[in-house]
């Protein structure tokens, strides 16, 4: 008699994202000496020759990670690739390829995969990236993006996140909760058109969050900035899923506690104009809005005189001894303890 193991149903949004990747992954062993890191950070380490490999794959899903009433489908292509280079990035690596996977329903004509197709190459082209292969299928309930990145990095230079140190500064690239308020921007004027399809809405003060929605960066430029200021990362990661998740990911990985200072953690003018607009807390829109895309990385404290006063980089807290906790330092002082809420993809 063959045992039911549907009697006991456990919610796979119960788990989350990386709680359900550990689970179903616990029991796979690496084999081979050229696996140098399998699952757990941003991308998989391969060593190659003299170099080490970095592999990465993302899955984008119609009606999941993206709504085509409001993302134009170049531009889903261009962000398609950077959320694959991020991770390169993350890894303090060099992107070189990638593949690209499609599953399209019916309802899709020639012209409109032309179109997603068009914003993989301005990405590849911006980005010095060769497209080397890939698959196209049908679907039967809508869009499905599959992309695999490939890339490079020198054995002493790759960065994990499981090697951050206490006293190391927690520090940032750009700014956070652009992307998030894109998000809250377009959504409402979805559902303005819905009720009224001949409005015609002047988004022109939105500009900023829009395009850090529709149109994000991967940070290739922190990469060789780093390396201009012979600045080499103790732990990174990059920010997708909101910062609060990333900070905590390396502390997990780390063993580590953490002092993240609110004060610190940068803002755009716009981002703070549209939290009063929608009434939302820019601190709760940075910790847990996501697709920033941005690096979020530890230095050592030597390195902080390398990297003061630049623009590009802030730094907003620092690591601490994983029996402290990881912990949000108010403008009033108060610590709090920082909970990882953002995006999880298998929450429906």
């Amino acid at each position: 008699m063959i045992e039911d193991k549907n009697q006991s149903r456990t919610s796979i949004s119960e788990l989350g994202e990386f709680k359900l990747i550990d689970h179903l992954t616990q029991n796979f062993k690496i084999k081979h000496t050229s696996t140098v890191k399998g699952v757990g950070d941003d991308a998989a380490v391969l060593a190659i020759n003299a170099k080490q490999q970095l592999v990465t794959t993302d899955l984008l899903i119609e009606g999941v990670h993206f709504d085509l009433s409001y993302m134009p489908l170049k531009h889903l292509g261009y962000k398609a690739v950077m959320v694959n280079l991020s991770d390169v990035y993350a890894m303090n690596g060099k992107a070189s390829q990638i593949t690209v996977s499609i599953a399209i329903s019916n309802r899709f004509p020639l012209e409109a995969v032309e179109e997603l197709y068009e914003g993989i190459y301005l990405a590849c082209k911006g980005y010095n990236i060769d497209l080397v292969g890939g698959d196209t299928t049908s679907s039967v309930t809508g869009l499905v993006i599959s992309i695999t990145a490939i890339g490079e990095v020198e054995k002493e230079n790759v960065v994990y996140r499981n090697t951050a140190k206490p006293n190391d500064l927690l520090v940032v690239t750009g700014d956070l909760g652009a992307a998030y308020l894109g998000l809250q921007v377009l959504e409402r004027e979805k559902q303005v058109f819905e009720v009224n399809p001949n409005s015609q809405p002047d988004l022109s003060e939105y500009s900023y969050l829009i395009e850090r929605q529709l149109k994000p960066e991967a940070r290739k430029d922190m990469v060789k900035l780093l390396s201009d200021l012979e600045v080499k990362p103790t732990a990174m990661i990059d920010i997708s899923d909101g910062l609060s998740s990333e900070i905590l990911h390396i502390c997990t990985q780390s063993k580590v506690g953490c002092n993240l200072y609110e004060e610190k953690i940068p803002l755009d003018p716009q981002v703070i104009s549209a939290c009063e607009e929608f009434e939302l807390n820019s601190t709760t829109i940075a910790l847990s809005g996501g697709e920033d895309y941005e690096l979020l990385f530890t230095i050592s404290q030597e390195d902080f005189p390398k990297i003061k006063g630049n623009p590009h980089l802030t730094v907003i807290g620092h690591i601490t001894d994983e029996s402290l906790g990881a912990n949000l330092v108010t403008r009033a002082g108060q610590q709090i303890k920082l909970t990882a809420q953002g995006w999880n993809s298998l929450k429906q």
